[in-house]
């Protein structure tokens, strides 16, 4: 083969190699695109779903007092939003699943780095944890009620206990996943033990670990309102659990809806406010992914 054809082959494989690491330009998308790519499809899945309910309920396939009409749940949460109760609702529910998430999380990092770096704790403690992950929390929420009463302490330990489980495996799955030789590098050019765990080891996990920060979310969301529903009392002001027991108290299938529907807002709008941005931005700094747009 010629020299200079496989001079120009080589070059051509190199272009190739380096198109490759080359990150995509996105910041020429237009603002209307954007819109079209992440607004659209929520809104028009949202338009379906509502729109499937509204059939079936004027096909009268469920009695009133089963499937309410669209309209009759838009008028509660609407009312809601005139008399300002929602900010209430929402303030009372959201704060408290903030701090227990928190608290679970000054709880789970140590005792997840503990579990994963220590063999006799991954052995007799891991186990344990990965069992209370598995135990419904509702199930914590009668003897959290004769432990402390009707109070904010009974609802904080249903959250921890549901929370704290979640993250502490998240972060022991992705401390698994670290590969040997970053430990080893650390410790080549002087890192101590806890400034391995700083700097090399929980920065390394962090991809995997917020997974499992997403799922001890959803357990201490899911945790405060199977408390809120119990554990009712005028002590602890009204939230979202609340609302939903009061609607169920008074018959009112359209304010169940109504509590349903902005419980599950509250999810989405966490994760795509907080979770969703911080994972794309953890997978750009480190080469994974362009992130999801």
């Amino acid at each position: 083969m010629p020299p200079e054809l496989t001079q120009v082959r080589a070059g051509s494989v190199e272009a190739g190699l380096d198109a490759l690491d080359t990150p995509v330009d996105t910041s020429r998308e237009t603002i209307a695109r954007r819109i079209v790519v992440r607004v659209l499809p929520p809104i028009g899945a949202i338009a379906v779903f509502v729109l499937i309910w509204q059939v079936l309920w004027a096909a009268a396939f469920w009695p009133e007092f089963k499937l309410p009409a669209p309209a009759d749940v838009g008028a509660q949460i609407w009312q809601l939003v005139t008399s300002g109760d929602i900010l209430g609702l929402f303030w009372t529910s959201v704060h408290r699943a903030v701090i227990g998430f928190a608290i679970s999380l000054l709880i789970a990092v140590p005792l997840g780095l503990a579990i994963a770096n220590i063999t006799v704790v991954r052995r007799g403690v891991g186990p344990l944890v990965s069992g209370l992950q598995s135990l419904p929390s509702v199930a914590w929420v009668p003897a959290a009620i004769l432990w402390f009463g009707l109070n904010d302490r009974a609802i904080y330990w249903v959250v921890l206990l549901g929370a704290v489980p979640s993250i502490a495996n998240g972060l022991v799955s992705g401390l698994d996943q670290v590969p040997p030789i970053l430990p080893r590098v650390g410790k080549a050019l002087g890192a101590g033990r806890w400034g391995g765990i700083r700097y090399i080891l929980l920065p390394a996990a962090l991809p995997g670990f917020l997974g499992g920060l997403k799922q001890g979310w959803a357990f201490s969301w899911r945790s405060l309102m199977a408390a809120e529903l119990i554990a009712t009392s005028p002590d602890l002001g009204e939230g979202l659990g609340q609302y939903l027991h009061n609607a169920m108290s008074l018959s009112d299938i359209s304010m169940v809806f109504a509590g349903i529907l902005l419980i599950f807002v509250v999810g989405v709008g966490i994760e795509l406010a907080v979770f969703r941005p911080l994972e794309n931005s953890v997978l750009r700094a480190r080469g994974l992914t362009q992130g999801r747009r």
